[in-house]
């Protein structure tokens, strides 16, 4: 569902990025899944907790304003989706047309960069598979 985290050191965006991890685990305190089942929610509030984590680490040594900026935006984009939808896990993302074929080369680095740029914002973090 969540997450973009950093360690702050100072300024602004330390203070943004510190409050939307606390929020982020306030959400994960009081999360309610959707079917009602306490293991269910238990679940995701652990898979919440363990994503903050995970990405937390993952970003604590970004020092360039502009890659700290798209991880808040993807933090945010993804509390919202996940509020929104009642669902922790990202959402599924679909390929562009031509965007997966064989061929190799010139082609398939054409293919690669339709999938890069398919890829939205509140899923910048996770791996390609």
């Amino acid at each position: 569902m969540l997450i973009f985290v950093w360690f702050p050191r100072h300024g602004r965006n330390d203070w943004t990025v510190l409050s939307l991890y606390m929020r982020v685990f306030r959400i994960a305190r009081t999360w309610q899944a959707q079917t009602g089942v306490m293991s269910d929610t238990e679940t995701e509030r652990k898979y919440i907790r363990q994503e903050a984590c995970t990405l937390f680490r993952q970003n604590q040594q970004l020092t360039d304003h502009e890659s700290v900026k798209r991880c808040i935006e993807e933090c945010e984009a993804r509390i919202e989706i996940g509020l929104h939808y009642r669902n922790p896990y990202p959402r599924a993302t679909y390929l562009p047309p031509l965007g997966l074929a064989t061929q190799k080369g010139r082609k398939m680095r054409a293919q690669q960069r339709l999938r890069k740029q398919a890829k939205p914002i509140y899923l910048q973090s996770q791996d390609e598979t």
